[in-house]
């Protein structure tokens, strides 16, 4: 390929790139429409394709040229039956079929974070068929006793335990009703509970690999197993959120207060009519724990993520009596297409060299310590997260750190630091997400459904709300860093 071509490839490539995320963070189209337009341009000019033309010879030269650099080989294939040597050149030789034409395309969309997502949406449709997350808000509110405070901080636990092993937004459009419910029962404003359970489901997903979207794109890549979040992430997850629970308590103690008869409205409610389906439930149940005992000890048996999700659904689907089409219908497809699209954006740019030439200005941190570099890259992370939409960012950034760490000196040669780098970016763009209503799709729902339930959020008002909790948290994880990078690198 010629300079003048590869120069105009480069450019073209960066424009699609940078234009989708401007579309996508804008939200001037809809961010799955411009995901799928940036793929489609990419793929149409960039990203190579299957071939209509016949079966080439290079692929026959190259293994050829392997076996003549091997003496061994060349000597036994010397010593072969020429009736056989002429047989493996007729295979090799065979012009592919167009299936065999199409898997070029695999390598463009990580299907491993497709097919987790999809296996656990499918495992969580069934499970709220059942009336199981209704059944938890609930009991939240009524071991609270009506006590608005301790409502509030049961809440955000379960919320944020729910969302370490669902997905977040599935986790908030069941959380969210039962909330405002509660909040209408007891006479308060739902804004606070509304607000720190947006929080607490961002802070959970971090937890685990299977928790939200940019752990499990950054644990494809980093090669992560299940394990290794629950040992690394969720000793820290748990802990600044039970310092987020203090700080709720610490603040509106003295601002909720309901009256005797608010409180007996809650003990009234029945959270055993909210369990529509107990056959499916415990069957549902137990698949659900199996899954996650799956997700367990998936790096042991050497099973990838999407493997133990979607083995989960379809059992799942085996042995609940459920309409197949109705929960397969009620799988975020746009959420998946969006992933597939911006895949692909990335596999341009990548293509092409951007994600190596913006990996390069990470360069001028080369005679940084590097923890230093881990700090800057966790708060740029935060502040784009917040910006751009953390799945989006995240996407995108894995590439650009992997390039920069093949590259760099010490984090090429130290394997801790390197997951250092991992573990921090995670965090920053997980965490980050909290500050900006757009800053992940959580976020974008609970503010949905808030203005129908006539309390609108503002992209001010939000902010005001998320901005202290995301200083916090970020002034947290690095210090979690730090005492990482002394523990586990030094």
């Amino acid at each position: 390929m010629d300079t003048v071509t590869e120069t105009w490839q480069f450019w073209f490539a960066t424009i699609v790139f940078v234009g989708t995320y401007i579309l996508i963070a804008t939200e001037v189209v809809n961010k799955t429409t411009a995901a799928l337009v940036g793929g489609g341009l990419m793929m149409i000019f960039i990203l190579h394709g299957p071939s209509h033309a016949p079966a080439a010879k290079p692929a026959h030269a190259s293994v050829v040229g392997s076996v003549q650099n091997d003496p061994a080989g060349h000597r036994q294939a010397v010593g072969q039956d020429n009736a056989a040597v002429q047989d493996m050149d007729k295979l090799m030789e065979r012009k592919p079929e167009p299936y065999d034409k199409l898997d070029i395309f695999a390598k463009y969309v990580n299907f491993n974070v497709l097919f987790t997502l999809v296996g656990m949406m499918i495992l969580v449709n069934i499970l709220s068929g059942t009336g199981l997350f209704q059944y938890v808000a609930i009991k939240c509110a009524k071991y609270a006793r009506g006590s608005p405070m301790r409502t509030l901080i049961f809440l955000v636990s379960a919320t944020a335990i729910l969302s370490a092993f669902l997905d977040n937004v599935t986790t908030v459009l069941l959380v969210v009703p039962v909330t405002l419910l509660v909040a209408s029962e007891l006479g308060v404003s739902a804004m606070p509970f509304l607000m720190a359970e947006i929080f607490s489901s961002n802070m959970g997903g971090s937890a685990t690999l299977i928790g939200d979207p940019p752990m499990l794109i950054i644990g494809t890549v980093a090669h992560f197993d299940f394990m290794a979040f629950i040992i690394n992430l969720s000793p820290f997850i748990i802990i600044i959120t039970a310092l987020y629970c203090m700080v709720l308590w610490w603040y509106y103690r003295k601002r909720m207060t309901v009256t005797v008869e608010r409180r007996a409205r809650i003990m009234e409610l029945d959270e055993d009519a909210a369990i529509t389906d107990h056959a499916n439930l415990r069957r549902g149940g137990i698949v659900m724990l199996l899954t996650l005992g799956g997700f367990l000890v998936h790096g042991a048996l050497d099973l990838q993520p999407c493997v133990v999700a979607m083995s989960g659904a379809a059992l799942a689907m085996l042995v609940c009596k459920i309409d197949v089409d109705h929960v397969v219908e009620k799988v975020e497809w746009s959420t998946i297409f969006f992933f597939m699209g911006l895949f692909v954006v990335v596999s341009g740019a990548e293509n092409v060299g951007l994600m190596e030439e913006l990996g390069k200005l990470l360069r001028l941190t080369d005679n940084w310590h590097p923890l230093l570099t881990v700090l800057l890259v966790m708060w740029v992370s935060g502040v784009c997260a917040a910006v751009m939409n953390s799945v989006s960012y995240a996407a995108a950034v894995v590439t650009i750190i992997a390039a920069f760490m093949a590259q760099a000196p010490g984090f090429r040669e130290s394997l801790p630091l390197q997951h250092l780098m991992w573990w921090g970016l995670g965090l920053a763009v997980c965490l980050g997400a909290n500050a900006t209503v757009v800053g992940a799709a959580a976020n974008m729902v609970v503010v949905g459904l808030a203005e129908k339930a006539g309390q609108p959020v503002s992209f001010r008002k939000f902010l005001v709300y998320g901005m202290p909790v995301t200083i916090g948290c970020m002034v947290a994880s690095s210090i979690y860093a730090v005492v990482w990078y002394y523990l586990m690198v030094k």
